[in-house]
């Protein structure tokens, strides 16, 4: 099997191979970590081999989002365990670039593809003893590898959409095979418990935790890292924030639409813009260009912000409209979000399957979201069983919303203040979590111990 998988993923990458060259070449894609993904090269585990005075953890997570999904696992893991070494990787470079900056403290390195020989270089030099799969991580090569290994599987804040359990159906056998070698599933509710025992889990290794992304938003809007952005934007307190963040195209322009319907009448409005991938940064830019209205990069404010934050389009007949702020730094959206009063959450208005609306709900803003939000469903039916969010339709209902934000500034606080109530109340899924991955390596550390010696 390990073989017949090898030949498959070498046909899907010279299938890919010129997007990936075309990728490299445009937006700077792909181009690290070769040795590591390709023959699994990664950093070596620094203790002796039969002499490891600590547990090793090793954390993949894919790409940005998965990365800060994991900061509150690594938070409770060193506060419970400070002598379990974790070690993170990721997939993309975008994700390696975050996690760098993220968890300086930790090796971090690129995940090597899920080819035989690559994974097992990466078990040998590591010799972790749990790997960890953030929500739904599902290579073959990888978990035999890790199996073979001897080392502990787990998939935390387990995800399974209705989508792909279909699609997982089609080929049940061999992936049942697959999670039998998966020690714990840690699945985010009891609809995603039951599809990992559909498609194979041993109900043993099956329990439910909650969403760590609950545990992982923050509450408090005066934490340093806003107050420092505030600051930096220069956004007065009689100013009110409209935010898209983690926007696909076209949600910018829906998101400007409305801005330049309603600064006139309210002037007070500010708008920040969050594209999700940094290689959209100068797209959104040139469009806010071409717009006419003036915008200034996150990454252009420094000691200069006082002169760029002055800048103005003097509309005739009306008032001075403050620029936009366009976010092109990669990590800051969970920040920026305590800065906003309103907010659009993107990546709903296309086939995307919408983006994480729990940290401006954290905060208390008046979320909406657009009408596709698969990857977040369960999520987006708890906030709207609570009337702690509303979605909007298209491009005029967005406007709606925002406007009826802005005329009865009470209702939106309110309809914030379910939000963040509802985000505290779900709170605790860290803890459940990491006391199962304890409770995991102290049993394989008893099997151990129970083995006849040689």
């Amino acid at each position: 099997m390990p073989y017949l998988l090898n030949l498959v993923y070498l046909a899907l990458l010279v299938i890919v191979s010129p997007w990936l060259i075309y990728a490299a070449l445009r937006h700077g894609k792909y181009r690290e970590g070769y040795t590591q993904k390709l023959l699994g090269r990664v950093p070596s585990r620094q203790s002796t081999a039969g002499d490891d005075s600590s547990r090793l953890v090793w954390l993949h997570a894919v790409s940005v989002g998965e990365v800060n999904l994991l900061q509150t696992l690594v938070d409770e893991i060193g506060r419970r365990k400070p002598d379990w070494q974790c070690v993170i990787s990721t997939t993309t470079k975008t994700g390696y670039e975050l996690a760098r900056r993220r968890y300086p403290q930790l090796t971090v390195f690129y995940c090597p593809l899920d080819f035989s020989w690559s994974v097992r270089t990466a078990m040998r030099r590591l010799r972790p003893d749990l790997l960890v799969l953030a929500e739904l991580e599902l290579w073959p090569n990888l978990i035999r590898a890790a199996h073979d290994h001897g080392t502990r599987v787990a998939i935390v804040n387990g995800r399974l959409s209705d989508q792909s359990h279909r699609g997982y159906r089609r080929i049940r056998p061999l992936l049942g095979h697959v999670l039998n070698q998966v020690d714990l599933v840690a699945a985010q509710n009891d609809e995603t418990a039951s599809r990992f025992l559909d498609l194979g889990s041993d109900p043993k290794s099956v329990h439910v935790t909650g969403s760590l992304k609950f545990d992982g938003a923050q509450t408090d809007r005066q934490n340093p890292s806003t107050d420092a952005l505030r600051r930096l934007a220069r956004l007065a307190d009689d100013e009110t924030v409209f935010l898209a963040g983690s926007t696909q195209p076209p949600e910018e322009s829906l998101a400007l639409a409305t801005y330049r319907r309603l600064v006139v009448e309210y002037p007070q409005l500010r708008l920040v813009l969050v594209p999700r991938h940094a290689e959209r940064f100068d797209a959104v830019a040139d469009m806010l260009r071409e717009s006419g209205v003036p915008f200034v990069r996150r990454s252009e404010l420094g000691d200069s912000a006082a002169t760029l934050l002055g800048k103005s389009l003097i509309r005739r007949g009306g008032p001075a409209v403050p620029p936009v702020l366009l976010i092109d730094i990669v990590g800051e959206l969970g920040a920026w979000w305590g800065t906003a009063d309103i907010g659009f959450v993107g990546g709903s208005f296309g086939l995307r399957g919408g983006q994480n609306m729990i940290e401006p709900a954290a905060y208390g803003v008046a979320t909406s979201f657009g009408p596709n939000t698969s990857n977040f469903r369960d999520i987006v039916a708890t906030l709207l069983s609570a009337d702690a969010a509303r979605v909007v339709q298209d491009s005029q209902e967005l406007t709606t919303f925002v406007r009826r934000c802005l005329e009865y500034p009470r209702q939106a606080a309110t309809l914030g203040g379910r939000a963040r109530a509802l985000v505290e109340s779900q709170l605790g899924a860290t803890d459940r979590t990491v006391s199962l991955l304890e409770a995991l390596l102290a049993d394989a550390e008893c099997e151990l111990s129970a083995r006849p010696a040689a």
